[in-house]
């Protein structure tokens, strides 16, 4: 069972590793997210209907339409929670997914994330949300802005049970506000949409003076048999449920964001043993890594 397991773990992690075109070095790769959960990202590539690919041809989604069709409606909802300054950062160190996005300018209004839509969702946005609470497969959206001279850094998103639709709101339409996805840029424009699979590596620039808003959502990745899509669904409920984040008070706050207080601690606690003496951070980090790795062979 352990060799099996180890087996299965460095197939499913080299793949991660060199699926795309654009790629991380070795060590990066090797400590990002992504890396730790290719075992079942591996399962869920595997067993998708989806043809492999960094844009993803909406058609296949035609659940989306009604989206696509009522943009300016939600662009509407979305501008007044904009004047009402909610599309905002995490105000204390409770969204664990998105913490390190903020400080490159980005924000977010959660409309829901793996379960009902927020209630301040629901009170601001309530045709965005009943039209959202429609489509099943839609397991998480938000309003996300990206202000003028505001970045997203290179990353792939860590879990492969889901796909990235973006339906443009307010945007600039200009090559200058956009997205890169293993290579291929994209550009924002009002009321047109886009979908990618956020686990290629990408990024994102706003080079504009117009303040980017786009409705974000996760998609369910489609998958070929009951058995995966029961996986993935159980997957998603537990463990990405765990990291809902309010945006204000009477929102749920899921565990992992709970916890994240202290987490982030321990964090900071690494980055001022990184800034005092780097080899002796970079051997307690990999000394933890190997331990937690062992840890779950022995487990098995």
């Amino acid at each position: 069972m352990r060799v099996l397991f180890l087996f299965w773990f460095i197939a499913s992690a080299s793949y991660i590793a060199m699926r795309g075109k654009v790629r991380f070095p070795f060590w990066r790769q090797l400590s990002d997210h992504s890396t730790f959960l290719a075992p079942l990202n591996a399962v869920f590539y595997l067993f998708s209907t989806l043809k492999r690919g960094a844009y993803i041809d909406t058609s296949g989604f035609p659940e989306l339409a009604s989206l696509k069709a009522n943009w300016q409606t939600i662009r509407d909802e979305a501008l007044a929670v904009d004047a009402a300054q909610k599309i905002a950062a995490a105000e204390s160190h409770n969204d664990i997914g998105f913490n390190s996005f903020f400080k490159t300018g980005w924000r977010r209004f959660y409309l829901k994330w793996y379960d009902d839509p927020h209630p301040s969702a629901q009170a601001l946005c309530p045709i965005t949300t009943r039209l959202l609470q429609e489509i099943p497969t839609v397991r998480a959206a938000m309003f996300a802005q990206l202000p003028p001279g505001a970045s997203l850094v290179r990353h792939r998103d860590p879990y492969a049970g889901s796909v990235r639709y973006h339906l443009g709101l307010v945007t600039a339409s200009n090559p200058a506000c956009y997205i890169e996805v293993d290579g291929d840029q994209y550009y924002w424009r009002d009321g047109e949409e886009v979908m990618f699979d956020e686990t290629y590596i990408h990024y994102a620039k706003n080079e504009t003076e117009v303040s980017r808003i786009v409705l974000f959502c996760d998609v369910e990745r489609p998958m070929c048999y009951r058995w995966a899509a029961a996986l993935n669904r159980s997957f998603a409920n537990v463990v990405l449920r765990a990291a809902a984040s309010p945006n204000e008070t009477g929102d749920r706050t899921g565990f992992l964001n709970r916890a994240f207080k202290y987490i982030y601690a321990i964090r900071l606690t690494g980055k001022r043993i990184k800034a005092w003496h780097r080899p002796t951070y970079y051997a307690v980090k990999w000394v933890l890594f190997g331990s937690m790795f062992v840890g779950i062979i022995y487990a098995l």
